[in-house]
């Protein structure tokens, strides 16, 4: 017999995120594979214990904006208790600024996307897409996620993170020294991470700015595994 299970989209905030359309993109993906979806346009729902309590996994895409105490403590309260959390780029890794729980929660925190040099801006989103390669660490060579994905090149926004060292680093990303830049050596950043917390599972994925990104085919089959990966 087959058990269905529930699954719980929270999207919005700043929409050149393509909340609506990221989402959708994964949402028939997760129904063919047995979940129930229920999507919300903002995090309310995550103060609802009761609700929270059934909900196997939740893919969050809410970039730039704030959670209230409650809705961060049932989210927090969710995930200990077995719930899987995952999601990509900005809608869950610059999701809630305002709430330093929720960045412990997450293990990585987007800081800046250094962009190209000012003379090639014109002022679009697009000033920040740069080329990047995204490369395997030994422990996603052989993690259920990344298992036989190779390292892959990607040209949009390269995610410099601040993270601590409880997370898994499946992926990392190096931001080069370019002569415009204020540092001085490389800096590299985990690309796609888990963590445990509690009982539940949490995955990141921090390329995924737009549709096209999460269109490639290496993005997509990770941001798919990693779904099923963290669900309860």
């Amino acid at each position: 017999m087959t058990t269905t299970k529930n699954a719980l989209v929270v999207r919005g905030g700043w929409d050149g995120h393509q909340p609506v359309e990221t989402t959708e993109l994964f949402i028939p993906y997760l129904r063919g594979n047995g979940f129930d979806v229920r999507v919300e346009e903002g995090p309310a729902v995550y103060a609802d214990a009761d609700y929270m309590a059934g909900v196997d996994l939740i893919i969050q895409c809410n970039t730039m904006t704030t959670i209230e105490k409650d809705e961060f403590e049932g989210l927090r309260a969710a995930v200990e208790n077995g719930t899987g959390l995952a999601g990509w780029h900005g809608g869950i890794a610059d999701s809630y600024r305002n709430n330093s729980d929720y960045l412990h929660l997450i293990g990585g925190q987007f800081a800046c996307h250094p962009g190209k040099h000012a003379d090639e801006r014109t002022g679009g989103q697009s000033d920040n897409y740069v080329p990047y390669t995204v490369a395997m660490t030994p422990e996603g060579a052989s993690h259920p996620i990344t298992e036989g994905i190779g390292d892959f090149d990607l040209v949009t926004e390269q995610y410099w993170v601040l993270t601590d060292d409880y997370i898994d680093v499946l992926a990392t990303t190096t931001q080069k020294v370019r002569e415009w830049d204020p540092w001085h050596r490389e800096v590299t950043s985990p690309a796609i991470w888990t963590r445990q917390w509690g009982k539940g599972r949490i995955f990141v994925a921090t390329p995924g700015h737009h549709v096209d990104i999460l269109e490639d085919t290496n993005v997509k089959t990770i941001i798919e595994r990693g779904m099923l990966w963290a669900s309860r």
